[in-house]
């Protein structure tokens, strides 16, 4: 069997996989750099079927690694689109309280961004309805004049140009079957590796268990889904979201101005049965399927984290007419009843924390003078990725002096 050799291998070629290999291309300038993907195109999974919302950084605690890369990570993503003439909507966001409760949510979430330096400016209802009529409130809002939605695809797509600058070799349709310490064997040969970088995503775990990492966190995959129009734009100006539960990582569902300006609600955050399970049956894996089924059962009957309730507001989101309901009154006005079809799934490498029975909010990552793994890597990682890819190839260099 034939047997290549690289000096860096990063298994995953999604936006994070992406930008470590720029990142790494920066600080090592004379090593040999592969990159390799199971699917036939890059960011087929996350990277390319998320929301394209470059979100500003308030929503997380300053003691996350999250709350800075998200900040920077949004300037330097805000200015890449833009120099390099790709679509981009800075349309803004707006947070609306829903009741008396969510007065409190406001103020932890103006306290957070005023502590992660993100720009927030408070608004009253007369204020919200100046940023777009369609928006209501109650008493207070929050608008983010920083979040803006760009096109996931064509941001990697351009990315991906880079790799080919940089000669960074990229390899796809090669996926990752098992390594013998840094010889890994893939559907398509061996590669001697130098050291090894995990960003595979909705595998990463079952990678990292490989190299003797990951022992007390595993995926759990949740599905989301957006509800669109067929043809009709809405004349919304701005991304609308409701205060989220904080004890969760999910910002509940809102309202997304996209970037070429039409309308749609979501996402859902429904438990997956499987990593892949976008649609049908396909990439159905009954072993996968059965693991990550017993994990679903044991959070539900036990309620760690409050799963269950998670789990019964989500299947009721399955409903258009339910979805709607929810959000209708962020925007009465808007006629969301026009909304009729699901766009295209996506799948949330969420990462549970087994020994301590708790979704992991902040970014996870584990390794050693061998290999590196990113274990969980969830919204905004897109957003976050540039700043994040640096931190981690500064670890890297730490690890190998």
């Amino acid at each position: 069997m034939n047997t290549k050799k690289t000096d860096f291998l990063i298994i995953g070629a999604g936006i994070i996989g992406i930008n470590l290999a720029l990142s790494l291309r920066a600080k090592y300038k004379a090593s040999s750099i592969t990159i390799i993907e199971k699917e036939k195109k890059p960011a087929l999974h996350a990277s390319g079927r998320n929301s394209g919302v470059l979100h500003s950084g308030f929503y997380y605690t300053p003691d996350s690694i999250k709350a800075a890369f998200c900040r920077d990570g949004n300037k330097y993503l805000t200015e890449y689109c833009l120099q390099r003439k790709l679509p981009i909507n800075q349309c803004g966001k707006v947070v609306v309280a829903k009741n008396e409760d969510d007065l409190e949510g406001l103020d932890i979430l103006l306290e957070r961004g005023r502590k992660n330096n993100v720009e927030l400016i408070e608004i009253d209802q007369k204020q919200t309805k100046e940023i777009d009529p369609n928006v209501s409130t109650f008493k207070r809002a929050i608008f983010s004049p920083n979040t803006s939605t760009v096109d996931p695809k064509l941001v990697v797509n351009s990315l991906i140009d880079q790799l080919k600058e940089k000669s960074i070799v990229l390899i796809t349709d090669n996926a990752y079957v098992k390594s013998e310490g840094n010889l890994i064997y893939t559907s398509r040969g061996r590669i001697e590796a130098g050291f090894v970088i995990n960003s595979a995503g909705l595998y990463a775990d079952k990678i990292a268990l490989d190299f003797g990492f990951s022992d007390n966190y595993r995926i759990l995959p949740f599905k989301g889904i957006y509800l669109y129009t067929n043809h009709e734009r809405f004349n919304l100006k701005t991304c609308v979201y409701p205060v989220p539960d904080l004890k969760n990582p999910f910002l509940g569902v809102h309202l997304t101005v996209d970037v070429n300006g039409r309308t749609k609600i979501g996402p859902t955050a429904m438990p997956a049965f499987w990593r892949e399970q976008y649609s049908g049956f396909k990439n159905f894996v009954f072993s996968e399927s059965l693991e990550i089924i017993f994990r679903e059962i044991s959070l539900f009957f036990n309620n760690h984290f409050n799963f269950r309730s998670l789990a019964l507001d989500e299947l009721k989101k399955q409903s258009k007419r339910r979805m709607i309901k929810d959000i209708k009154s962020m925007a009465p006005s808007l006629g969301l009843e026009k909304l009729s079809h699901w766009g295209n799934p996506g799948i949330r490498a969420q990462l549970v924390n087994i020994l301590d029975k708790k979704l992991e909010m902040d970014f996870i990552f584990e390794g050693d003078r061998k290999s590196f793994h990113i274990l969980n890597a969830v919204s905004p990682a897109f957003t976050c990725s540039k700043p994040f890819a640096d931190h981690v190839v500064s670890q890297i260099e730490h690890n190998l002096s």
